[in-house]
Order: structure tokens, then sequence, then C-alpha cells
């Protein structure tokens, strides 16, 4: 046979050594080894923790629930829980609101058993509770629904938290209707006792309607303070389940602490009318007490500019410097030469609806008009105002570069004011947002162009 060369040979092996291949297939196997020792001990996908289960392939087939520790999946299922009890109790509350209306204040008012202001006094705001529960357990349902849809058993896409800061203006309807429960209770007291037929149908409607479970009409009227009372409860159960990594945490959390202060504000209220009777306290801290603060300042502002709550946005409030200059120019020398007081300030816009229910877009409509609320500091116990509400619409806003740490205010044909904050970088964003709502209604926006006579220049020409 004829010898073949060496160069000639097709090499048949793998090009390494047997040692070299040996030490190759034992990097490998551990590798693998390395790999199936992740995977069975892999982090859990909401703690980052390493101490799951080794899974089989039975529990491979839900592989969202085998990517969690133990503990998350016993917190996730406290979540849920929590969740849905927080839907279903409103569900639950908004069912006992109708009972209020269609089983009592309906028949008695078809009756003729109480005069239409009988009505009012005993059943309150009651419209308006029924309004916002049902725009509120509507986006509820909504999130709860468009989860399972999407495959989240869990409800981790749920924010509870967020829909409640969305319909915080239900807060104060609450207010108005706990505050008026002492002499609710006392007006059907008494007319119960003076009115016989009402005396009856009280009666035989807690004995015979099988609707009110065997129920008074006093204990229905309790359902509002009950529900309002047992958020901060119901927020504390869903915030413990949350990881804070969750992005509903934070809303959750400012959530309870609104509805914390809104109770001791009313409970405040109550005691200053004199009525015996709180709603449960909390633990004050210094956040709270600002918070309640500001409700007070808030109610202030409404009540004097006579808007409704539901179209009112608070787009800035706090404390400011108020000066006002001798001549109601503008005080070249720089603020040194003025005399400043504090004074609480609150920036009111009033928004117009962008549909029947206020609640029903996230979005707000356009711009009816600003106000800005100028209010002495507490006094007594109480807020007063310095003067009527600035009307944005009728004022001039503008700063000067030597005196970069204020902003003046003057009002057309009337008076000049000049503010400040301790802080440079607030100052300025006060008066950027003073000066934005002062242009967009100012009075100039009507003339020709939606410019002032002045700055047209569009050239004439004659035939």
């Amino acid at each position: 046979a004829t010898r073949t060369k060496s160069a000639d040979v097709e090499r048949a092996d793998s090009g390494i050594g047997q040692v070299s291949a040996r030490k190759w297939r034992n990097r490998a196997s551990e590798t693998l080894s390395s790999l199936q020792a992740w995977e069975a001990h892999r982090p859990c996908t909401d703690c980052g923790e390493r101490d799951l289960p080794v899974e089989t392939d039975v529990q491979n087939c839900n592989q969202r629930r085998a990517d969690l520790c133990e503990k998350c999946r016993k917190r996730r299922t406290e979540r849920k829980e929590s969740v849905l009890e927080f839907v279903n109790t409103e569900a639950s509350y908004g069912e006992d609101l109708r009972i209020i209306k269609e089983e009592f204040y309906l028949p008695m008012q078809a009756a003729g058993l109480l005069s239409q202001d009988q009505l009012l006094g005993i059943f309150s705001n009651i419209q308006e509770l029924i309004d916002l529960n049902e725009s509120f357990l509507e986006i509820l349902q909504e999130e709860i629904d468009q989860a399972f849809d999407q495959g989240d058993d869990d409800l981790m896409t749920v924010c509870i938290g967020e829909v409640f800061l969305e319909f915080v203006n239900m807060l104060p309807a609450f207010q108005t209707y706990c505050l008026q429960q002492s002499s609710s209770v006392n007006m059907l007291n008494a007319l119960e006792k003076e009115k016989e037929l009402l005396r009856i149908f009280l009666n035989v409607s807690q004995n015979d309607n099988t609707a009110l479970r065997r129920m008074n009409l006093r204990s229905f009227l309790m359902a509002p303070l009950q529900r309002v009372t047992k958020y901060p409860l119901l927020l504390s159960r869903i915030i413990k389940a949350t990881t804070e990594y969750h992005p509903d945490h934070g809303s959750l959390r400012e959530a309870k602490s609104r509805i914390e202060s809104h109770l001791e504000h009313i409970n405040m209220k109550t005691k200053q009318e004199g009525n015996t009777w709180t709603l449960r306290s909390f633990r004050q801290d210094s956040k709270k007490k600002r918070e309640v603060i500001n409700i007070e300042m808030r109610e202030t502002a409404l009540k004097t500019v006579g808007w409704l709550r539901e179209e009112t946005r608070f787009v800035m409030e706090g404390s400011l410097q108020l000066a006002q200059p001798p001549d109601g120019q503008w005080v070249k020398k720089g603020s040194k030469t003025l005399k400043f007081q504090n004074m609480q300030v609150l920036l009111l816009v009033n928004m117009k609806r962008v549909s029947e229910s206020s609640l029903e877009s996230a979005e707000p409509g356009p711009v009816k008009d600003a106000v800005l609320v100028l209010i002495r500091d507490k006094n007594n116990g109480k807020f007063h105002l310095l003067r009527e509400p600035l009307r944005l619409s009728n004022c001039i806003v503008s700063t000067d570069p030597d005196c970069d740490d204020t902003f003046e205010l003057i009002e057309i044909r009337r008076e000049a004011f000049v503010f400040r904050d301790s802080d440079r970088a607030r100052t300025h964003h006060w008066f950027r947002q003073i000066r934005r709502y002062s242009r967009e209604l100012g009075s100039w926006k009507k003339r020709r162009n939606a410019l002032p006579n002045i700055m047209i220049s569009t050239p004439h020409t004659r035939p």
C-alpha cells in the first residue's frame, strides 16, 4: 500500500489531547451542576432571596408562582385578600346607602311623612355619598376585572392607593355628613315622638322589610361614619402585604395619611361645635398636624370663593411673606426697605367640567377662573382673610432683575403686593405659577389676535 503523508491525513479527533478533553468534560460537568444549583435556588422575584424550594414538574406548570419564595407567596395571597376585602366592603357600604335612599328617604318623601327640610336635616348629603361611592366602586371593579383578564390572578397590578388618591374629594363629603350626624339623630328622635305615622312606618319597615335585615334607620345612618373610619384599617392591611418596591406602596401610605388627617380634622371640628362624640382617633405627628391645618385653610378658601369642591383644584399653598409698597410701584431700592408680614397663601383654579360626572375623567378641563386667597396666620383658633380673593384675571405679575428674591402682583386700578418666600427657588416657583394663570385669564386676550393693540404691527396700505 502507498504510504500516505502525515499532512494528508484528515484528523478525526477534536484537536485536543486526552488530558485537555478530560478537563473540559469536568468543567462542563461543574458548570451544569452550578446551573442546576442556581435553578434550584434562584432568587425570588419579589424579595430577591434564594430560599426557594426545588420545583417539581407539577409546580413548574405555574412558573410565575414558582419564582416566589414561601414568604412572598403568602404575602401575595394576603394582599389579594386585602384588596378584595377593600372592594367588597365598599360594595356592601354602597348597598347600605341605596337602602337608606330607596327604603327610607323616597317612601317617606312620597308619603309626605316629612317636609323637604326635615328630610334634608335627617339624611344630609346622602345623595352625594351615593354618587361618589358608585364612581369609586366602578373604577375599583374595572381594576379588578382588568387584572384578571390579563392573567394577574394575584391582583399585583391593582393600585388601590392611586385610585383612592384620585377620589380624595370624597373625604370632604364624609366630613359634611359626619358633622351633621348628631343633629340628624336628634331631629329623627324628636320627629319620631311627634309624628305617629312616622313611628309606625319605621317600626313596620324594621320588622317586615327583609332588605333591612331587621336594622332600624339609625343603624343605616351610621354607615358612612363606620366606612370612613374603616379606610385606614383596610389600607394598613394592604400596605402590610405590599412590598416597598411595589409601585403602589407610596400611594397607599399617602392615602392612609390623608384619610387619618381628615378624621383628625373632623374630630377637631366636632369639639369646636360642642358635640360629645368623636370618630376614632389616630396618633398625631407633625405631618398630620400640618395636613389638618391645610384642610381647614382649604375649607376657608372654598367658602370664600363659593366654588364647587369637585371643580376646584389647589395648585399651591403655603406660607409667604407679603408687603405693600406705599406708592403702588416697584421698589427699585430692593426689598430691604419694605415691611413684610407672614401670610398663608392659596392658589386656587376653577376647572370646567369635562362631563356630567366630575370624576368620570382624570383629565382636567379648561380653567374658568383663578384666585389667590390671603389668610392671616391662625389667631384664637380661627383663620381670618386679609382681604377678598385676588382674581388673577385682573392682575399683572412681574419681577425685577435687581430684586430677584421677590415678585410683584398689581391688581389693576387697585392695590399692589410684593411677595417672597424664605427659599428663593420656591419664590420663583410661586411667581411662574401665578404669572401663568394671570396670562391665560387676562382680559387682554379678548383683543384682536389675542395681543395688545400696541403690539400689532401689520402694515396698512391704501389703494
